[in-house]
């Protein structure tokens, strides 16, 4: 398992940037010029759905990972979590 996390991150267009581009102070607010430079490294990475689904998984509630920021995220989570209520066996 840890290899597979290993080799996904290697293909990472994100790989050699500053990682503080990932992690901006004002994360949530949908236009900050840092958030799209994230965006933007993430919108042509090979490997977005997989750091996507690792940023899900693992709930990471900072950062912008798989071109999602932490509240885009959130949203995703919510969704999951009203359709697996509506998919669960009524008592």
């Amino acid at each position: 398992m840890e290899r597979a996390v290993y080799d996904w991150r290697q293909r990472a267009a994100c790989r050699d940037s500053d990682p503080e581009v990932f992690f901006p102070i004002t994360e949530d607010v949908p236009d900050s010029a840092q958030v799209a430079q994230a965006k933007a490294i993430c919108a042509s990475c090979p490997v977005r759905s997989e750091c996507l689904d690792f940023a899900l998984d693992n709930r990471l509630d900072h950062g912008v990972f798989g071109g999602m920021t932490a509240r885009e995220r959130r949203r995703i989570m919510r969704r999951r979590r009203v359709g697996d209520d509506h998919h669960s066996p009524s008592h």
